[in-house]
């Protein structure tokens, strides 16, 4: 499915066409989507709202992974072979999730060449800012990356 407006592939358009074995699912905010360890069935998609990724050591303390909004996917470690969940999927705001099985994304993935670009290149995207964010927490200061996120902030204001 191209989109008229870009000629990009619809990956939204695409999921709510008929014939895909799907689920949609309306959580409320701060609601859990799943549990580190919980079994890995589903490939997720946010339709709308947002989501916290996020990691829970031994000793109890948590890592926020990523923070996903509308048009980002998330629990495909299940296509790469992961049994279960390695983090936890927390609604931010009210969110609409389709969740697609597992088997049937692989599918996808296989005869669907657009939707399976789009894919790739979105995990890719993800996966360069998660680096970017590991680099800069291992080798900044935590002086220097609170001083850069308020910088930031203050441009935003100023844009306004």
């Amino acid at each position: 499915m191209k989109s008229k407006q870009n000629g990009t592939f619809n990956v939204q358009a695409f999921l709510d066409s008929a014939g895909i074995a799907r689920k949609i699912v309306e959580y409320r905010r701060a609601e859990v989507i799943f549990t580190q360890g919980d079994p890995c069935e589903h490939v997720l998609y946010v339709q709308k709202g947002g989501v916290k990724l996020s990691v829970l050591s031994k000793t109890g303390k948590e890592a926020v992974v990523a923070m996903l909004g509308p048009g980002d996917f998330f629990g495909e470690g299940g296509l790469a072979g992961q049994p279960v969940r390695m983090g936890s999927a927390t609604t931010t705001v009210d969110s609409t999730i389709l969740l697609v099985d597992k088997d049937e994304m692989v599918g996808l993935l296989h005869s669907q060449h657009a939707l399976s670009d789009r894919f790739i290149a979105h995990m890719l995207a993800r996966n360069i800012l998660i680096e970017n964010d590991l680099v800069d927490q291992l080798f900044n200061s935590s002086e220097k990356r609170l001083a850069r996120t308020l910088f930031a902030a203050g441009a935003v204001r100023q844009a306004r």
